[in-house]
């Protein structure tokens, strides 16, 4: 039988080995030198060799004993002394808890302060360990003695800049407290996942935070359609900032780029902001492109709230107050009274009041003989003839006019007739990067794609 090229090399090998050991055991010394001759002159890359020296069992054995002189009185008084005086610290985290109270979580943390309990229920600052919703992380520093030297808490703040601080700490005088304000830590972190039912789903799964859910759905809200479009296997990656304080993640930021993949066809953004300031003297703004440089932002948005669940979309429906089937020429929101309603673009308020069943309703008109309705409000927040702008708060979502619980009708008209609002976005207008910052931008999209690939493979990763 003829062995494969491969196989019979290998086999050769083999050969060749088994007569090398058996001439090293009968002539060791003879065969050692030529043996480094053919390693240096041969082009086979790898050789299996017995070792040369002799086995460690074999080996004999050999006692060793020395005299030990004891350490001079003064010195073993002084090493005595030094351990007696030694002290050291011991650091604990904890997150507080709905039930606590200061005594309860000063024993979470292995803390035995009477000083220390007091303290925390009496000083202004250290009350807010305490206040509104639980689940902060309290780190303490203790003594050997379950004494309690410093405690510190942060915690997040509307500023995506800066996060507080409160701090604690012992003295000979007693515990102060201050509340310190300082710069968060950013850095990027990549994630991965597939569609298996809903994209919160997929995001919980992941263990990706909620925010970055919402991102990823207002970026690509304008090419996919989260409502009706997602199908089981489509998959998602991502990469966001994380805002961390002291080493601690406090919040997740910005998305930095992301990539959809909807029924086959691939979606991807980056956030850039272009250099320069604009005709006021500010920075320019920046948004999210494709990696080829079109802008994501459209003249229209494809919904005036924030993603959330719809309850009914662009169809016939069976209207629940009126009791018969009727076109419904708009899309309602599922929100809860009170989420902001937002422009989907810029226009002018053309009503703004109470209109049989929309209840609290406004009208804005747009360039194009577009106008646009937002009805069921709890609130109105503008006024009639008023200026607005793309994403500007003009009310909040209620249960006013003919509605069975809350949410926010949403119609786009063109010429008074009444359109699909994922239709008008898709046709709306896009902006291009600005000829003179395209270098920068795709300088930055490189590194981009080479992210976004190597977020790809951690669900990959985690699926093996």
């Amino acid at each position: 039988m003829r062995l494969p090229v491969a196989a019979h090399t290998l086999l050769t090998i083999s050969r060749v080995l088994t007569a090398v050991g058996e001439s090293l055991r009968r002539h060791p010394r003879r065969i050692t030198g030529s043996l480094a001759v053919l390693l240096l002159g041969t082009g086979v890359t790898a050789f299996g060799v017995a070792p040369l020296a002799p086995d460690a069992a074999d080996l004999p054995v050999r006692q060793v004993l020395e005299a030990i002189q004891p350490l001079a009185p003064a010195l073993a008084q002084a090493q005595t002394e030094a351990l007696a005086d030694f002290r050291f610290k011991l650091f604990r985290t904890e997150a507080t808890r709905s039930s606590d109270t200061a005594a309860s979580l000063l024993r979470r943390l292995n803390l035995d302060d009477a000083a220390a309990d007091d303290f925390l229920r009496s000083d202004p600052n250290a009350q807010l360990i305490l206040a509104g919703q639980p689940g902060k992380n309290v780190t303490v520093e203790a003594s050997d003695s379950q004494q309690l030297l410093k405690l510190s808490m942060r915690w997040a703040t509307d500023d995506e800049q800066m996060f507080q601080r409160l701090v604690i700490e012992r003295s000979s005088a007693g515990f102060t407290s201050r509340i310190e304000t300082a710069p968060y830590t950013r850095s990027a972190q990549l994630a991965s996942a597939a569609i298996q039912s809903t994209l919160f789903a997929a995001i919980d799964d992941a263990r990706i935070p909620d925010g970055v859910g919402v991102q990823i759905a207002e970026i690509f809200s304008t090419d996919i359609d989260f409502r009706r479009s997602l199908r089981k296997g489509d998959r998602f990656n991502v990469v966001y900032e994380t805002l961390e304080a002291d080493g601690e993640t406090m919040r997740a930021g910005r998305v930095l780029s992301a990539e959809f993949v909807n029924s086959g066809k691939t979606f991807q953004a980056m956030w850039f902001q272009p250099p320069g300031i604009d005709a006021a003297g500010l920075p320019l703004k920046g948004g999210y492109y494709t990696l080829d440089g079109q802008s994501l932002r459209r003249a229209f948005l494809s919904a005036p709230v924030e993603f959330s669940r719809i309850s009914s979309g662009f169809s016939m429906r069976f209207h629940p107050v009126l009791q018969t089937w009727r076109a419904h020429n708009g899309t309602d929101f599922a929100a809860t009274t009170g989420t902001p309603a937002r422009t989907v673009g810029d226009g002018v308020v053309e009503f703004a009041g109470v209109q049989n069943g929309f209840g609290n309703v406004v009208f804005i008109k747009h360039r194009n003989n577009m106008e646009t309705v937002y009805a069921h409000l709890s609130k109105i927040n503008v006024q009639l003839g008023q200026s607005v702008t793309q994403g500007q708060t003009i009310g909040l979502v209620g249960a006013t006019g003919w509605a069975t619980g809350p949410h926010l009708h949403f119609e786009v008209r063109v010429n008074g007739v009444q359109q699909d609002p994922m239709t008008t976005a898709r046709q709306s207008d896009v902006v291009p990067v600005p000829t003179a910052a395209l270098p920068q931008f795709r300088q930055l999209a490189n590194g981009f794609r080479n992210q976004l690939l190597a977020a790809a493979t951690i669900d990959q990763t985690r699926a093996e």
